[in-house]
């Protein structure tokens, strides 16, 4: 029967189908379909697709960081609390049971079965995972927690706070973990409530700066990627909507600011307020180019301003200091220079000689006003030393370097008097 009859396509001769190039009784491969696309346009993802695609993976990988924190930080809460009371009794492999009680035998019997499944395929890479509270979710430890509240109560100032901030973060949990869309809303609330459960169960930060700008889990998980970048802005409008600058000045023990016209302090943070901060023992030093310099000339030029519209801003800007300096107690405690190099950055340096410090910097570009420039928030102190790091690889930090910059403009600038 011919190939024809079976509504098989021609060969490419005689031969039925197999081609000339193969010898008699060999096998050819087939040759592959010539298509646009192997992916239906069904299947296919586009632009809009993808980049909906990776806001999910960020919203869920930030959510996530702030759930495994807050449940491994429930998880040694309840243990400290309850395991003295339970294992002298039940001993180390059944104390988690005996404290479950009836009303959890349940869950805690699947915990238990799930680690019996983790010993034997190998999935316990760290022996201190083989126990059966480490297998606990966060509802279970939460109704450990309930159950025994009288125990807690020493410790956690109010049951309702906690529950309602574990309440807010099984949003979050049951989104996260079922791998469905997380809102930005629901985000934000999770991330709040999660930073709250952590203050009430006594882990907040171990950084002072935090009483400042406060930690970031995912900054203080993975920031050290970004040097000490915690922030960067669009410009400065945007900064101070999430960072006011009360936050920023209000409170500081030392205070050192260099650019053309320290705007952002001069204009945002009142001289009442400045001379409170002072009264109360904050030492400032003010640097400013000076109104006179060439180098604010070309600055006018670069900007298209009008000739001496610079100067006298930052003329205005250096009166208003000088009366501030004129009514403190101690004068000498406000300091104003002024420097005639090229200004090359605007740097705000709160309490930039102790480990609790953050800085304020924009680098000033040809054709952007200071307003309009992007806007880095530094946090100051050492990181800590990860495994295989030593404190000379440490060096070299972005607030550091700021911080010497404007010591060296410093002991090269003009007192003004």
């Amino acid at each position: 029967m011919s190939s024809g009859g079976l509504g098989l396509p021609p060969g490419d001769d005689d031969r039925g189908g197999i081609p000339s190039d193969v010898p008699p009784g060999g096998v050819s491969l087939a040759r592959p379909v010539e298509m646009e696309s192997q992916i239906g346009p069904e299947l296919d993802w586009g632009a809009e697709d993808w980049s909906e695609v990776r806001t999910r993976a960020q919203r869920a990988g930030r959510a996530y960081i702030w759930l495994n924190l807050v449940e491994q930080r429930l998880r040694t809460v309840v243990s400290a609390v309850l395991r003295p009371i339970y294992e002298p009794v039940h001993g180390q492999e059944d104390w988690v049971v005996a404290a479950a009680g009836p009303a959890g035998q349940e869950w805690v019997q699947r915990a238990v079965a799930v680690r019996e499944v983790s010993r034997r395929k190998g999935y316990l890479l760290d022996p201190a995972d083989d126990n059966v509270i480490s297998f606990l979710t966060l509802p279970q430890l939460r109704e450990l927690m309930v159950q025994h509240w009288p125990c807690f109560e020493p410790y956690v100032d109010d049951r309702r706070d906690v529950e309602l901030a574990l309440d807010e973060l099984e949003v979050a949990r049951n989104v996260v973990s079922r791998n469905r869309a997380l809102s930005e809303t629901v985000l934000a609330q999770a991330e709040r409530a999660s930073a709250r459960l952590l203050e009430m169960l006594g882990a907040g930060s171990d950084l002072p700066s935090a009483r400042r700008l406060p930690v970031d889990a995912v900054e203080d998980l993975v920031g050290d990627r970004y040097a000490d970048v915690v922030g960067v802005h669009p410009d400065r409008v945007r900064l101070l909507r999430q960072f006011p600058a009360e936050d920023i000045f209000g409170g500081a023990r030392r205070l050192d600011a260099i650019g053309i016209g320290l705007n952002l302090l001069v204009q945002n943070f009142s001289g009442r307020r400045l001379m409170r901060l002072a009264e109360s023992g904050c030492r400032v030093r003010l640097l400013f180019l000076n109104p006179a310099s060439s180098a604010i000339k070309r600055r006018e030029r670069e900007l298209g301003l009008k000739r001496g519209e610079l100067s006298r801003t930052v003329e205005m800007n250096i009166l208003h200091m000088r009366r501030v300096r004129a009514r403190l107690r101690d004068p000498g405690a406000f300091a104003i220079q002024v420097f005639d190099e090229t200004p090359r950055f605007t740097a705000y340096l709160v309490d930039g000689d102790g480990p609790d410090g953050v800085a304020v910097v924009q680098s000033y570009l040809r054709r952007t006003r200071g307003m309009e420039a992007p806007v880095m928030v530094l946090r100051g102190g050492e990181r800590l030393v990860k495994p295989g790091e030593t404190a000379e690889s440490q060096e070299g930090s972005l607030f550091a370097t700021y911080r010497e910059e404007f010591e060296l403009t410093w002991g090269d600038g003009r007192p003004v008097s």
